[in-house]
């Protein structure tokens, strides 16, 4: 028979070996990242370019790391209330972000309420790719031409409007610019994304949008939209029959958008490292190469280094671009 001190000692051993397991058990039975879905958000509306490559991006990624990737489209206030969710979400490899243009270069200079740093606030993994604008017209719209649409503009002041995926972005920038050097007055009709904006275009609403290649291009393939001119500083090769605004007078307006795939600051290296090492490979991948020639956009693999370089100086260009464009939020 245990004496009262005998007991006290092995239960209290008994309570350390207890404590002990439980404190290992997590270290253990953790399961290796990814163990459950992935969230890619999107921070604009379906049927844009972001929403296009993000979504080959969730396709192939997903494969690649045995998991599936889920889109969600959050858009709003040029791509900032989907860009900020993810800058506050958990660093844990399970909410990523397709990072762009809008939302990390152009948005900080133009929005003075923005609540996230696209430097300090973001891990960045890899660029996507990057795409010249189209300038769009619906199919009964007189201008054929970038000269045709310019002297429309002239003659009709403060009446030809142009749509675009929402103010902040970089065909908002790009139509302000255009205004400028033309001495036009057009009017910009901002929406929550490029598709619902080119739904517009095609039932003729709105005569014009300023668009990412990639989401356009089917519509101008299949005729719903004539493509008058494109920002590329040279012609693009899915659309070699439509000119540059440069060829046609405007060698100011080279401009492109682009893509990218980034996480929230503090995710661990590791994971970072492995989308990286993920990312380079799908963007190689054959049907990739294929898809994005196909939309006009242009593959660029870059490390997370590059990547976070990239992002900086982008920044730095179009703070410069905004002022000068004097453009607002709107």
């Amino acid at each position: 028979m245990l004496s009262r001190r005998s007991f006290r000692r092995m239960l209290s051993r008994r309570s350390f070996v207890a404590t002990s397991a439980a404190l290992a058990l997590p270290a253990q039975a953790q399961a290796p990242w990814p163990f459950k879905p992935i969230k890619l958000v999107v921070p604009y509306a379906p049927g844009g370019s972001t929403d296009v490559v993000g979504r080959v991006i969730a396709e192939y990624l997903g494969q690649r790391l045995g998991q599936n990737i889920v889109v969600e489209n959050r858009p709003g206030k040029g791509a900032t209330i989907g860009t900020s969710q993810v800058a506050k979400a958990a660093p844990d490899g399970y909410t990523l972000l397709v990072s762009n243009i809008s939302a990390f270069a152009i948005a900080p200079p133009l929005y003075s309420d923005l609540d996230y740093d696209p430097v300090a606030d973001f891990a960045h993994i890899s660029l996507a790719s990057f795409n010249p604008s189209v300038l769009v017209v619906n199919p009964a719209f007189e201008a054929r031409t970038l000269a045709d649409y310019i002297a429309y503009a002239r003659a009709n002041p403060d009446k030809l409007a142009f749509a675009t995926s929402g103010p902040g972005s970089s065909n908002h920038i790009l139509g302000v610019m255009l205004a400028m050097v033309s001495d036009t007055r057009l009017v910009h009709v901002p929406y929550r994304g490029a598709g619902p904006a080119m739904q517009d275009v095609i039932a003729g609403n709105v005569p014009s949008m300023l668009d990412s290649l990639p989401s356009a291009a089917p519509h101008i393939k299949a005729g719903k939209v004539r493509a008058l001119a494109v920002s590329g500083a040279e012609r693009n090769p899915a659309f070699p029959e439509v000119p540059t605004m440069k060829e046609q007078g405007y060698p100011g307006l080279v401009s492109y958008s682009w893509f990218g795939l980034s996480a929230p600051a503090k995710t661990p290296a590791l994971i970072v490292e492995r989308l990286a090492a993920e990312m380079q490979v799908v963007l190689k991948h054959p049907d990739v190469v294929r898809r994005w020639q196909e939309i006009g956009a242009e593959s660029s693999t870059m490390t997370p280094a590059q990547y976070g370089a990239f992002v900086k100086a982008e920044l730095e260009k179009a703070t410069a671009a905004v002022k000068a464009s004097g453009a607002k939020p709107e």
